[in-house]
């Protein structure tokens, strides 16, 4: 049997709904739900009704992000769906997420319970990699595309690589500027990237933008 082509996927963001688990965060955390202040926003801090947290607040707070956390995140609107066709086109699904190594198995219990057919997680702490931690796991992969919602993340990704960019919301976004010349699509969501890329590939069009030249 020839390999499937790989598509690399990052989870928060792109299959994962981390604003809603932020939300749900806070309200183990401190007991109350806090509201919505502009739906709009990139970060959860800005999103929601939240104070900036230190000393034994912040503490508080980042013990909930634990093996519950990180195996209860919602899935993205459209997200599992999406998934299915691009493996029913014959690709191979890596989720490359940049968590805590430690929770990697929670994590992969969480795509598993919401539907998606996805039963490869590769965790890129920040710490372990330069400026991006996903450069690495992507050159070893060696996908033919990577799909992720946060600009820094496509610096120094090999060329041959398709990146592609979920925009998500506006406000505060850090998917602005210059850098977007690094990417070669961008998206509203993965949705979005499904259809366009298996109509690319069904009229035969060149994936990426280099091979064109």
């Amino acid at each position: 049997m020839p390999t499937k082509e790989i598509i690399a996927l990052d989870g928060d963001g792109v299959l994962l709904d981390y604003h809603t688990a932020y939300r749900l965060a806070w309200e183990r955390a401190f007991g109350e739900l806090p509201d919505i202040v502009d739906p709009q926003a990139y970060w959860a801090l800005d999103r929601y009704a939240v104070r900036r947290l230190t000393g034994d607040d912040l503490e508080r707070f980042r013990v909930c992000f634990d093996d519950v956390h990180w195996s209860s995140l919602p899935a993205l609107p459209g997200a599992v769906e999406a998934c299915h066709r691009l493996v029913e086109a014959g690709h191979e699904l890596v989720c490359v997420t940049a968590i805590q190594t430690e929770f990697q198995h929670a994590r992969l219990k969480n795509l598993r319970n919401a539907g998606f057919p996805i039963e490869r997680i590769v965790a890129t702490p920040s710490s372990l990699y330069g400026s991006s931690p996903k450069v690495a796991v992507l050159t070893e992969l060696k996908p033919v595309a990577f799909v992720d919602d946060y600009l820094p993340y496509f610096a120094g990704i090999p060329a041959e690589i398709h990146a592609a960019l979920i925009l998500r919301e506006p406000n505060g976004s850090p998917n602005v500027g210059p850098e977007l010349d690094q990417v070669d699509s961008q998206h509203v969501d993965l949705a979005d990237f499904a259809n366009w890329w298996l109509s690319s590939n069904s009229n035969a069009t060149v994936r990426h933008k280099a091979s064109a030249t």
